[in-house]
C-alpha cells in the first residue's frame, strides 16, 4: 500500500511519481483509507476523494488483505448484494 502524501512533497512530484508508478504497473487500483473502499484509478468518485485520504495497491488482492472492500460505483461485480440500508456509494 502507498500512501498518495508519501509520492512527493509538492504536487508536481507526486503527480510525477504516479504516473510513473501507473506506467510501470506497480500500482492498478485505488482506495480511501478512511473509508476503506478500493476501486478502479478511472472512477469518478475515487477522483474526487481528498489526497490526504488516497492509497495505492499494486492489485485488488493486496486491497483486500489491507480489510478494503471493492467499490460500489466502478466494481459492481465484486460488491455482494445489500438491502436498502446498504445503498451507499464508496469513496
Amino acid at each position: 500500500m502507498i500512501h498518495h502524501q508519501q509520492l512527493g512533497t509538492t504536487t508536481y512530484t507526486r503527480s510525477k511519481n504516479l504516473l510513473q508508478l501507473i506506467r510501470t504497473g506497480a500500482i492498478t487500483i485505488g482506495g480511501n483509507k478512511k473509508l476503506k473502499i478500493y476501486g478502479t484509478l478511472q472512477c469518478s468518485s475515487g477522483k474526487r476523494m481528498k489526497t490526504a485520504n488516497r492509497v495505492f495497491f499494486r492489485d485488488e488482492q493486496e486491497a483486500l488483505q489491507h480489510g478494503y472492500r471493492a467499490c460500489k460505483r466502478c466494481l459492481k461485480r465484486n460488491v455482494p448484494p445489500l438491502g436498502r440500508e446498504g445503498l451507499h456509494y464508496c469513496l
